[in-house]
């Protein structure tokens, strides 16, 4: 018997349009994801050109924003999800859209104040916690400049979110190329004191890095003025209201999703704070290790708020079977790219670390042997990472955030912080001991997530408080649609 070639080649078919509109959906945002984690490797650097000194201290500083950062962008970036949901069910529904836009950019300025209080008195808590005087001091006046970076940044990711569920990911790439040269211009002229102006030192890393934010939020409202299509929606002309149900529907699933991003973040960051404790070179070594890790994660990061979009369109549209096939496309291209990441960091690791290091630096040869320790670890790691953001991000467009937050504070913080402390201060591993404990929390979180996936796609992506049952007056489960 002779199997149809319509039957045979159908598979391929679906596959290969959803590889290409993962593709084409995630390749500017994973560019732009690119551009904007250039900025702080600009900043890295170019205080690891000052001296060693200000490379740990602005590292320092960065652990504290970034997890308040990142928190907040959780948050926001509910957006992303619930606007595609919007868009799928409904393209035409401009108010609906419009409404979800605006209680984001509320909510940012919400999430802002009380992270620029924190950030403003970072010098005391950074010394309570046992980092030395001098590294705290110079942590806090990077940490001056920089936390205006904040609101900004927010309001981008809420408008980069509207952007993207509407498929216009080129002016976020394009947001992103501009400032990351401004930055980098910024950041020499600043640290450094040049064109006239007086050398800021780390502070001036920290201006550099508000005003390319800043920058980065006005071309994305400029954009919105001049392109047809975002025209009709008049997202930033419309008068702003309160809209109540909407405001609730971005903190029900934001709050998790920033509880997710924070246990990540945040045992980052306290892998940073314990090579502070451990010695001045460890964490200067980390610093870098963590910094070529970020910028390769840029990519299933992107693929994973790629895949959180797609799946957001088929989840809003009532389609299982094109929600099953979003996610396990995405994840499918993730893995391949982690291997790949994977296999650079083992092949060519002293090529990826030298831009970070000056020649002259005391201490070089410990720093190299420390930071190409921890890119191997790296590398294994780049595989659970991987994975984790594409899952999260899938999970996520079928507005699944509560039970993966809970999954990622035990993994991160029940798993992967207790291994790390106990090889980093009760084995001679020290650092890599800390690095390690990393790759066990994200082996934990990955393998969480995967179940909870699968599990989601067996009961055909039921809304996660309604799994079992559907009651009077609401949508049944979405059907398994071809």
């Amino acid at each position: 018997m002779t199997v149809p070639a319509q039957i045979t080649t159908a598979p391929r078919r679906w596959l290969a349009r959803e590889i290409g509109a993962t593709l084409a959906l995630s390749g500017p945002i994973v560019l732009a994801n690119v551009a904007v984690n250039l900025m702080t490797t600009t900043d890295v650097m170019m205080l690891g050109w000052l001296s060693p000194h200000a490379l740990a201290a602005g590292a320092l500083g960065q652990a504290a924003y970034t997890t308040l950062l990142l928190f907040c962008i959780g948050v926001v970036g509910a957006l992303a999800p619930l606007a595609a949901s919007l868009v799928g069910a409904d393209r035409k529904d401009f108010a609906g859209l419009r409404a979800a836009l605006h209680q984001t950019l509320a909510s940012a300025f919400l999430l802002a104040a009380p992270a620029w209080l924190v950030l403003w008195n970072a010098e005391p808590i950074l010394r309570a916690i046992g980092e030395p005087p001098d590294l705290a001091a110079d942590a806090a006046r990077y940490l001056h400049a920089l936390q205006w970076a904040l609101a900004p940044a927010l309001l981008y990711f809420a408008a980069r979110s509207a952007f993207a569920a509407l498929d216009r990911v080129g002016p976020t790439l394009a947001a992103g190329l501009i400032a990351v040269v401004f930055n980098a211009g910024a950041n020499y002229v600043l640290i450094f004191g040049k064109l006239g102006l007086p050398a800021l030192g780390i502070a001036g890393s920290g201006l550099a890095t508000t005003l390319s934010q800043t920058a980065m939020l006005l071309i994305l409202v400029g954009w919105s003025f001049v392109d047809p299509h975002l025209r009709r929606y008049r997202l930033f002309t419309a008068r702003p209201r309160f809209d109540g149900p909407a405001f609730a529907a971005l903190w029900r699933l934001g709050l998790p999703i920033g509880a997710t991003t924070a246990a990540e973040v945040a045992i980052f960051g306290a892998a940073g704070l314990a090579m502070g404790l451990i010695s001045p070179e460890s964490l200067e070594a980390h610093a870098i290790a963590l910094q070529i890790a970020s910028v390769a994660f840029m990519v299933p990061l992107g693929l994973g708020q790629a895949a959180s979009v797609r799946v957001g369109h088929a989840f809003g549209a009532h389609d299982a079977r094109a929600v099953s096939r979003a996610g396990w496309t995405a994840f499918a291209v993730t893995m391949g790219y982690v291997a790949l990441s994977a296999t650079t960091m083992l092949a060519f690791p002293r090529l990826l670390i030298a831009p970070f290091l000056s020649r002259d630096a005391a201490n070089l040869d410990e720093i190299v042997a420390l930071a190409l320790s921890f890119l191997q670890i790296a590398a294994l790691f780049q595989l659970f990472d991987g994975a984790q953001a594409a899952l999260a991000n899938m999970l996520r467009g079928v507005h699944d955030s509560r039970w993966p937050a809970v999954m990622a504070i035990v993994g991160y913080w029940a798993i992967g912080a207790p291994v790390g402390v106990g090889l980093a201060f009760f084995t001679p591993l020290r650092g890599r001991g800390l690095w390690i404990g990393l790759a066990c929390g994200l082996a934990a979180t990955s393998l969480q997530l995967l179940s909870r996936w699968i599990g989601r796609e067996r009961r055909g992506f039921l809304p996660a408080a309604r799994a079992t049952s559907a009651p009077a007056g609401r949508r049944p489960p979405i059907a398994l649609a071809d």
